[in-house]
């Protein structure tokens, strides 16, 4: 977990929260995990605003500019699946995939809480009729059309050219929040009728004076309606070159109208974070998830931008909390009946790690070995083993590795892990060099949940990335220190260079990455090729680095049920149909989180970046552990632990 710093103490109750993974996955977590308490505590959730990506071409995959060239990233295995199954059998795929999210979400909103809904002329028939099963016709209150407007002259065409989209607005209950909009006259100051509101005759009624004549005002507002104009995202200064990103007017309005100052508000569907960045310019609190990396990545840094902004302004902001779905993922998939005995819990526990662990090794293309080694398979001369499913490898569990092996004589060694604990590597690696064990460290992507691409052997397992930073204290101060990066390194490869190569029409030229490196691939009109590295500096590689100077000071404690059946509790879990009451307890998780004290990253107007962080200054001489985290340019995060002793 890594968070932003806040402004204002008092804003620490709630920290706002970035979620990466599956919105289904994140929203049945919401729903009943130990976040609820959290959204509860908060006031629950006021309004949900989604902009489903419609669009046939939102693949998830994207232009990456490096040396003057351009690199096409394509979607991972995870964005594949979800791409085929939301929108690869056309509308019916579609369709069932926002209809079964429309109902977590119906569950997961407040009573007096709405939703808003953002869809074009491919779906929005379709929606309507799915947001009427999910939230009743009489949960209706709005259908908006946006009208986008662009100055750009269009090729003519055999139809009117498409200028607005649709926008859903239905709530949960006939009690929801709802504050009138206005807008400037065009023509002036206006003189109308004031109108009262008729609670009994559901009308408004004109306003009389003693005498029964009508009474006028001036105004130079009138009320905002149901057609909403803004210009084109083509050329505003917002753009982050995000394909679905929308324009902060229209969210403004969604936000001011359905939601309150410090109401809690959420979009599923985040994108390039346009709902978070209006919901914190606010003063609301946000959650927002993407299944695609690099939006969460695009996301926290336009978030970080709105802060400093806020900061610079004298306005407080909250903190922001980046989650990885990874945990919660494994905890849907090792999920067992909570009215289970404790003993039948821990059978059924073990029975579904087994299958998992089976599942990983088939994916990892892995002989298993049925004994009761402390490894659990086999490949290419090499012997596997699978970390712990829910918490991640540590020193004590690499020790042990490194222990079998000398014991057995085994010099090859591969540990698969969806974790590593932070500043693992390379110590970790060269004591088992020293020792004379080749020890290599694999992550488990998140592509082994599916079982279809694990049959048909698409799952790729990739090198843990490896960071070295430098502390540079102050020769004045022993209080005080910068850190520098020193070293980077990545280990992707997306695309054969050979075959690439083979296929490729004379006169052209495709980017590449192989073994770490971005190479432009050229065939000249001769069928000559040539390669050229465009990754020269391994700084290249970075989008973004962050500094907790004092990491393990702050623990991550989270609420969750302390037992079933207990009456009078805080919150209400529903098991197989059937609410039950529960209580929450603290519990810390083991994990520690990440503050952005100091960062530095790319954005669209200027692509430098500072090496070598601001001097910080601690309080008092002491050991502590800094974090430093980096970004690369394709979303992936890597975080190194560095101890020291200050002054």
């Amino acid at each position: 977990m890594d968070s932003s710093n806040s402004s204002n103490s008092s804003y620490r109750s709630w920290a706002n929260k970035l979620i990466w993974g599956d919105n289904k996955l994140i929203l049945s977590s919401l729903k009943s995990g130990a976040l609820r308490q959290q959204i509860e505590d908060a006031g629950g959730l006021k309004l949900i605003y989604i902009d489903p990506p419609f669009d046939v071409g939102a693949d998830f995959s994207m232009d990456i500019e490096i040396g003057g060239e351009t690199f096409h990233k394509e979607p991972n295995l995870l964005e594949q699946i979800a791409y085929r199954d939301t929108w690869g059998r056309g509308a019916d795929s579609f369709i069932a995939m926002i209809y079964e999210r429309l109902i977590l979400m119906h569950d997961l909103l407040a009573d007096d809480g709405s939703i808003y809904v953002h869809c074009d002329w491919r779906v929005n028939a379709l929606l309507r009729l799915a947001l009427d099963e999910v939230f009743g016709s009489d949960g209706f209150r709005n259908e908006i059309i946006w009208h986008y407007t662009d100055s750009g002259l269009k090729a003519r065409s055999n139809k009117f050219h498409q200028v607005a989209d649709t926008i859903y607005n239905y709530s949960k209950s006939d009690r929801f929040v709802f504050n009138h909009l206005f807008k400037e006259r065009k023509d002036g100051q206006s003189k109308q009728a004031r109108r009262k509101f008729n609670s009994e005759t559901k009308k408004a009624d004109l306003v009389r004076d003693e005498n029964g004549k009508i009474v006028y005002e001036i105004r130079e507002e009138v009320l905002e309606n149901s057609i909403w104009t803004t210009g084109s995202m083509s050329n505003s200064p917002e753009r982050l070159d995000y394909p679905t990103q929308k324009p902060e007017a229209v969210l403004q309005r969604v936000i001011t109208a359905s939601s309150n100052e410090g109401d809690l508000v959420a979009d599923f569907f985040g994108g390039s974070g346009t709902t978070a960045a209006v919901a914190e310019k606010l003063g609301r609190k946000w959650i927002a998830t993407d299944l695609g990396k690099f939006a969460i990545h695009t996301t926290r840094k336009r978030l970080i931008q709105v802060q400093r902004e806020l900061k610079a302004a004298g306005k407080p902001f909250r903190a922001f909390e980046v989650l990885n779905l990874g945990r919660y993922e494994r905890q849907v998939y090792l999920n067992v009946d909570a009215r289970l005995s404790r003993k039948q819990k821990a059978e059924a526990l073990a029975r579904k790690e087994r299958d998992f662990r089976e599942l990983i090794l088939k994916a990892y293309k892995a002989q298993p070995i049925e004994n009761d080694s402390f490894f659990h398979g086999k490949v290419a001369g090499r012997l596997v083993v699978v970390g712990p499913i829910n918490l991640p490898v540590g020193r004590l569990f690499v020790e042990e590795a490194i222990l079998e092996c000398r014991k057995h004589g085994i010099t090859r060694a591969d540990i698969l892990a969806f974790e590593f604990e932070m500043g693992l590597f390379p110590a970790a690696l060269d004591e088992a060099k020293g020792k004379g064990i080749d020890l290599a460290p694999k992550m488990i992507p998140p592509e082994v949940f599916d079982k279809r691409a694990v049959e048909k052997g698409q799952v790729r397992f990739y090198d843990v990335s490896y960071i070295e930073a430098t502390p540079r204290f102050d020769k004045k101060d022993k209080l005080t220190l910068a850190i520098e990066l020193t070293d980077f390194s990545v280990y992707y490869t997306q695309g054969l260079i050979d075959s690439i190569s083979a296929e490729m029409k004379e006169g052209k030229s495709e980017v590449v990455c192989d073994q770490g490196k971005l190479i432009k691939i050229t065939k000249d009109k001769n069928g000559v090729v040539t390669k050229e590295v465009l990754t020269k500096k391994w700084e290249d590689w970075i989008d973004y680095w962050a500094i907790d100077f004092d990491y393990t000071s702050r623990k991550e404690i989270i609420k969750e049920p302390k037992g079933m059946g207990v009456k009078g509790g805080k919150a209400k879990i529903v098991v197989a149909g059937e609410e039950l009451m529960t209580e929450f307890e603290e519990r810390w998780t083991g994990s520690f989180i990440f503050e952005n004290e100091w960062q530095s990253f790319r954005t669209r107007k200027d692509r430098n970046l500072e090496l070598t962080s601001a001097l910080h200054t601690y309080p008092e001489p002491g050991r502590y552990t800094i974090a430093v985290k980096v970004i690369d340019i394709f979303g992936n995060d890597t975080m190194t632990l560095v101890p020291l002793t200050v002054g």
